[in-house]
């Protein structure tokens, strides 16, 4: 995958697609969280047979981080939602019982997640050494998808110094989707998928917050594809065979919206109306996981409080408070998808296994054709 291809890939917004009503932010990411940071680390290398422990290798860890600061000793509000639980994520049963994240979030294949896990531990006692010395230990959180069409699973080529690397490397900004990081070997709709990220922002009379959403999308099959309304995976079903779905999908909710962990539930339990929107059923074989936090000042959460009660100003539980950031949290989630769709490049895998990108030549004239897009 050159600089060239990933080039000629746009995003869902760049051919006119407008997903819901709400405005993006700048960069339609979930960067546009104030303080929020991504980054990548991408592993390929390797064709032809596989080798089991050897390659070919096309996998990868994706990080993000909540704020710049020490997440361990500022932490942030946060919380679980599991959708269908066919996965392995790492570190949710501490969120759900604390309502707290205290440390990057990372992404990766499924079977890298021990090794995922052992890094940000090793990265934890870097940034804080007293951790299990002189206080607690710290609670890693890594989700997980499925690579292994196209990746060696066997060989867990996600090391500690690719997950520090992504970590180290992390910044706000523009985000680098499709097949980069963890969403190297995934695949969407029978398609290539990998990440993909947008973002909402509710009007100043209410709030004025936005809301992130960054997805590893590896999921769905071809038929079950709809954008905007439009039954896409039918429509091209002439020209390609609908897969079986065997998937999962990953998704990162951020906002800067003052949320404790119970009003962050609510917020990632939408992800699955945004998922919906795009034609899946979740089905047995899949793995679908929300996880959110707040970066609002008002809700961070010290390691050791020096007084026995903390006082937080949060959004009122109220329609009109909370409606705006549901719509916002549902129109996002489907537009990240679209644009982890949109963005991934045709991947050659193991045993020469294809992803094809989805083919927007054929896509787009379907939009215009239904009113989708109109410039």
């Amino acid at each position: 995958m050159s600089e060239a291809d990933e080039a000629v890939r746009p995003r869902a917004r760049d051919v006119g697609l407008r997903l819901g009503t709400m405005d993006p932010g700048t960069l339609n990411a979930i960067t546009d969280v104030a303080g929020v940071r991504v980054g990548h680390t991408t592993l390929i290398s390797g064709s032809g047979p596989l080798r089991p422990g050897h390659g070919p290798v096309r996998t990868g860890v994706t990080v993000i981080l909540p704020h710049s600061g020490n997440l361990f000793r500022e932490k942030v509000p946060g919380a679980v939602h599991v959708i269908n639980g066919f996965g392995k994520c790492m570190g949710q049963e501490q969120i759900e019982e604390l309502g707290q994240i205290e440390g990057p979030i990372a992404l990766t294949g499924t079977m890298n997640v021990g090794r995922v896990t052992d890094a940000l531990i090793s990265y934890g006692i870097r940034e804080s050494p007293e951790i299990g010395v002189t206080t607690s230990t710290i609670n890693p959180v890594v989700g997980e998808c499925s690579d292994a069409t196209l990746n060696d699973m066997h060989g867990r080529h996600v090391r500690e110094e690719h997950v520090l690397a992504a970590i180290d490397g992390a910044q706000g900004g523009v985000v680098a989707e499709g097949a980069v990081g963890a969403g190297t070997g995934m695949s969407a709709f029978g398609f290539k998928g990998g990440i993909g990220t947008a973002s909402r922002i509710t009007v100043p009379e209410r709030g004025g917050w936005t809301v992130g959403v960054l997805v590893l999308a590896n999921f769905g099959r071809k038929e079950q594809l709809v954008i905007d309304g439009v039954p896409v995976g039918r429509l091209l079903s002439a020209e390609l065979d609908p897969q079986p779905e065997r998937g999962s999908i990953m998704f990162i909710v951020a906002t800067d919206a003052p949320l404790l962990d119970r009003g962050l539930k609510r917020l990632a339990r939408r992800c699955a109306h945004g998922l919906a929107r795009t034609g899946s059923t979740s089905g047995h074989g899949s793995g679908d996981y929300v996880i959110a936090f707040s970066t609002a000042e008002a809700v961070r959460i010290p390691h050791e409080p020096e007084q026995l009660t903390l006082r937080h100003e949060v959004v009122a539980d109220t329609g009109r408070a909370m409606d705006p950031l549901f719509q916002a949290t549902v129109e996002a989630t489907e537009e990240a998808i679209m644009n982890a769709l949109f963005r991934a490049t045709t991947m050659v895998g193991r045993d020469d296994n294809v992803r094809e990108a989805l083919p927007l030549e054929l896509v787009i004239p379907m939009l215009h054709e239904h009113g989708r897009i109109t410039d």
